[in-house]
């Protein structure tokens, strides 16, 4: 495990409290990361704490918090660089906490669908190696259904950790717990544990 203590800010908020492996944290106003699709704008101002890594990964919190309002949203990033990174989580959308996924290569794009958990206590995974990059949500921490599988860059380093952010507003209170960063599982795809 790697202590969430040793990892970098990428817009701290005004309100956190950190601990080896718990953030809590409140969103300052108007925060997002979007590069330019359907909006017309870009936005790198969203809250990330970053840890360092090499290829070869998987990473994964408990993330608890209300969902009221329009793009209210927590989960969990990995960032190359302000053009290069993916977002995956729960964001608030059509009346619903939505589960979704912001993937950034150059460019965003959003894919959100249902999510049949309690969306105030659910927990997020992200696994990369070799270019590939495996996202799967989990509503126990025990079974990880899949969300995404995607092509990431390779021969980088990354940044992985805790992500949210309030596009319409300020003050969602989200706790991140139970963060943990290792090697890679080297996990089967429809292996759900």
């Amino acid at each position: 495990m790697t202590d969430l203590r040793k990892g970098v800010w990428l817009n701290e908020p005004r309100q956190a409290q950190l601990g080896s492996d718990s953030l809590q944290m409140v969103t300052d106003e108007r925060t997002d990361f979007w590069r330019e699709t359907h909006y017309g704008f870009t936005r790198d101002n969203g809250h990330f704490l970053g840890i360092e890594t090499g290829d070869g990964f998987t990473a994964q919190v408990r993330i608890r918090a209300k969902f009221e309002h329009l793009y209210d949203q927590a989960g969990i990033m990995v960032r190359i660089d302000e053009r290069h990174w993916i977002k995956a989580g729960l964001e608030f959308s059509d009346g619903h906490a939505l589960l979704g996924s912001v993937l950034t290569h150059e460019r965003s794009d959003w894919a959100t669908g249902r999510f049949d958990g309690d969306p105030m206590d659910f927990w997020m995974r992200v696994s990369l190696a070799d270019g590939l990059l495996r996202v799967q949500a989990s509503t126990d921490g025990r079974l990880w259904p899949l969300v995404r599988l995607c092509p990431f860059p390779e021969g980088v380093s990354y940044r992985v950790g805790p992500m949210c952010c309030t596009p319409e507003r300020a003050g969602l209170a989200v706790h991140f717990s139970d963060w943990t960063l290792t090697t890679h599982l080297g996990k089967d795809l429809h292996d759900l544990r």
